[in-house]
């Protein structure tokens, strides 16, 4: 029992590494949202009600968390669909494809958004032909969502792809020789045992997207009530010296993030707790 505990034991007493846990913790993310909190409450609350409910703020908002959850879906979907390419599929390239998924990660923001921008422009490499079709992505909210797919997907490939490779192919084997059909293996075997990593990359992804603002400051035009994001009105703000207009705009934003994170936890453990169960 001891050899047992001893080997476990790797870092410091429970007490020491718990309270060198919470300290960073408490310092690096605890402390930021306190003083921003803390600065919002200066403001009298007339004064937060008028800024967070002016029409420009909660048209940014309302685009920056629907473009964000709307980008999240599609990752879900074609992350997934991809990190099933990747795992089951041997192909000429793979390696390839697989360094090329990180891509978003090692590229600069800003980069990204002038690169979109260069394809989707109404005389880009691919707007041009999307424009005679009455179909224009650059400048619009839908440019916004291209490039949240566009930073968001690796989350969802990353996550769900171990889980993928894990898996036992015995199963669908079984299920195959009890008589299930490709959809009955796909809905009762594989989907709930990915399920929660698929949730997990999904919110990792629309966590990012939420706060996004270099890849897409430059595809979304910044159009008043169209296409301007929440956080370049928080920017704008800032260099009108506005500081407490735009600590009121983020504490409303760190609220709504934290509503969708809870509910999407909830959902994580609710499809958990099922898969257990259904085991």
């Amino acid at each position: 029992m001891n050899l047992i505990s001893k080997r476990h034991s790797v870092l410091p007493g429970f007490g020491l590494a718990f309270g060198v846990s919470l300290f960073w913790l408490g310092l690096i993310v605890l402390l930021p949202f306190a003083a921003l909190v803390y600065t919002a409450g200066g403001m009298s609350w007339a004064d937060f009600v008028g800024t967070v409910t002016a029409e420009r703020v909660v048209a940014s908002i309302r685009l920056s968390f629907g473009a964000a959850a709307a980008a999240s879906v599609v990752n879900a979907v074609f992350g997934f669909l991809l990190a099933w390419v990747l795992v089951r599929y041997p192909f000429p390239g793979r390696r390839f494809v697989d360094a090329l998924v990180d891509l978003p990660f090692a590229l600069p923001t800003a980069v990204a958004g002038i690169a979109l921008t260069t394809l989707y422009a109404p005389n880009g490499w691919i707007g041009r032909f999307l424009e005679p079709l009455g179909l224009k992505v650059a400048f619009t909210p839908l440019g916004i969502v291209v490039a949240l797919v566009f930073i968001g997907l690796p989350f969802v490939v990353r996550t769900v792809q171990p889980v993928l490779e894990d898996m036992e192919q015995e199963l669908e084997e079984a299920a195959t020789c009890l008589g299930a059909g490709r959809w009955q293996i796909f809905r009762r075997v594989l989907f709930p045992a990915v399920l929660p990593a698929l949730i997990t990359g999904a919110t990792m992804a629309f966590a990012r997207a939420t706060g996004e603002f270099g890849s897409v400051i430059f595809i979304a035009g910044n159009i008043p009530l169209v296409s301007e994001i929440a956080p370049l009105i928080i920017i704008s703000k800032l260099d009108q010296y506005d500081q407490a207009g735009a600590t009121a705009v983020a504490v409303v934003m760190l609220a709504i993030s934290f509503l969708f994170l809870f509910a999407i936890n909830a959902l994580q453990w609710w499809a958990a707790r099922r898969h257990g169960a259904g085991r």
